[in-house]
């Protein structure tokens, strides 16, 4: 049993909040309160950032003191939405939401995963028809086998996981975020991940 912050309590943070209670794990799961984020944050050993994106990078930088030593389990994408709600663009071309993220907080593990999929298969990858992929972006190898744990706990079957490397890797699966607005218009909303087939 981990002892795991999840914040953000919407539909990303519901959802992975409750299937790791599934998995046996102790799970507080906070909205955007300071200091019920705060709280969570310095109990925990793992964090996961279901924030929305685009204010990820403020609110995570105020807990720089309870992050100090913990993993951040990072995934939220920072984009600028469309008319539509649906992402249009990155915030942070050129990089991506976990560099800066591990730039502000040096002292924190972060590891980059479960951003290049709907909410949905996060928690039942075995429910696509075809297996799908979770990419792993960090600088800290015992942090990457702990989220690569958690990911076991949650479905995912250890060949479906990738290991880009460092944390810049990030930037390539951040910036799969804009297929999801086509392929959400092309097809409706229905579940699906990206994959890599061999």
């Amino acid at each position: 049993m981990t002892t795991i912050a999840v914040l953000g309590n919407g539909r990303v943070g519901g959802n992975l909040a409750q299937a790791l209670v599934r998995a046996g794990h102790q799970v507080t799961a906070v909205g955007r309160e300071p200091g019920a984020a705060a709280d969570a944050a310095g109990a925990a050993r793992i964090v996961v950032n279901a924030t929305p994106g685009a204010g990820s990078l403020e609110r995570l930088t105020a807990l720089r003191g309870e992050l100090r030593g913990k993993i951040l389990v990072d995934v939220s994408n920072a984009t600028v939405d469309g008319p539509d709600g649906l992402p249009a663009d990155l915030i942070h071309p050129g990089t991506s939401l976990a560099e800066r993220l591990q730039e502000a907080l040096p002292e924190t593990r972060v590891v980059k995963t479960l951003n290049t999929m709907l909410f949905p298969v996060m928690t039942a990858p075995a429910a696509l028809a075809q297996a799908p992929t979770a990419f792993l972006s960090g600088e800290d190898p015992q942090a990457k086998q702990a989220v690569r744990e958690l990911l076991a706990d949650l479905g995912w079957q250890q060949e479906w996981i990738t290991d880009l490397g460092g944390i810049r890797t990030a930037r390539a699966t951040e910036a799969a975020i804009l297929f999801v607005p086509h392929v959400i218009r092309a097809s409706g909303f229905a579940p699906f991940a990206v994959s890599i087939v061999r």
